[in-house]
């Protein structure tokens, strides 16, 4: 590779391959460097690399040098009230333009409100009103960034009873309103078979397989509330059994997808998320051998 772009922090591009990578953390910012783990790709939040310079900015440098790269937003609120924010978009274009990511994502969610902006990723409605809204912000954006994104399902803790739509009707019909693909987090769709009552099999089946283009894995916290059992979305831990057969039951209807292993409370040693990623290339490797 050039040595001026590797300079640059532009390492491969092109399309990221249907193995396993990591979220990018800054405590594992030197490691990831230094020891190159055999992961296929990076994953970083947009947000933080807004800066023109310093050492997260470096650091992020040096990884996207080794690995292929994809940028989650987490800060667009895409589905509140409130115009996009200009500002911000602009600055999810630069860090485009300067790490050149082979994916792009977001949420399907609203945060902003009467000027404030909540620390959160807030769920929508499942209504036609709600998908209208959300199609049009999710064409905007792509208008500006000149590419296709991805729009990640979320966790939840309570049903709106508004909905009209369940969620993989909802999410199916924002591919077809804005032309967006999907990221499709199977940790979320397990916590809200719990939460929720879904039906984790129907989900799976309800989502069009040409629209996902990558997949979250993650852990979560139980916890009692009451009678019942509350999943919470905290990326803390490794991935649960029941997420892990769900994951293969996502690979069996979608075929290999990129995984990516979330974890970002409770951030362990570089080598336990190295571990939870190679168990995820095994499983995509049974699912390629089940294809073929």
């Amino acid at each position: 590779m050039d040595r001026d772009l590797r300079a640059r922090g532009r390492g491969p591009v092109g399309p990221i391959p249907a193995v396993a990578g990591i979220g990018l953390r800054s405590a594992h910012h030197e490691s990831l460097v230094r020891e190159r783990p055999a992961v296929g790709w990076i994953e970083a939040h947009t947000e933080n690399y807004f800066q023109d310079g310093g050492p997260q900015l470096r650091a992020l440098e040096r990884a996207r040098a080794l690995y292929p790269l994809s940028l989650h937003g987490v800060g667009l609120g895409l589905g509140s009230a409130a115009p996009i924010d200009r500002e911000h978009l602009s600055r999810v274009k630069r860090a485009i333009d300067r790490f050149e990511p082979a994916l792009v994502s977001e949420h399907a969610c609203w945060g902003h409100s009467g000027g404030e902006h909540f620390n959160d990723l807030l769920p929508l409605p499942q209504t036609e009103e709600a998908l209208r809204h959300l199609g049009s912000r999710v064409r905007e954006v792509q208008d500006v960034l000149g590419r296709q994104i991805l729009i990640e399902n979320l966790s939840s803790y309570l049903a709106f009873t508004s909905s009209q739509l369940t969620e993989w009707e909802f999410l199916s019909a924002l591919v077809e309103e804005s032309g967006c693909g999907l990221l499709l987090d199977v940790n979320n769709i397990f916590v809200n078979s719990v939460n929720l009552g879904l039906d984790p099999l129907q989900y799976i089946a309800g989502v069009p397989p040409a629209a996902v283009h990558e997949i979250h894995l993650a852990g979560h916290l139980r916890r009692q509330v009451g009678d019942r059992v509350l999943l919470i979305d905290d990326h803390g831990s490794t991935v649960c059994p029941e997420v892990w057969r769900l994951y293969e039951t996502a690979l069996r209807r979608f075929g290999p997808v990129p995984t990516l292993i979330e974890w970002d409370t409770d951030v362990p040693a570089l080598e336990v998320l190295v571990a939870e990623a190679g168990l995820a290339d095994q499983t995509l490797e049974r699912a390629r051998e089940l294809a073929a």
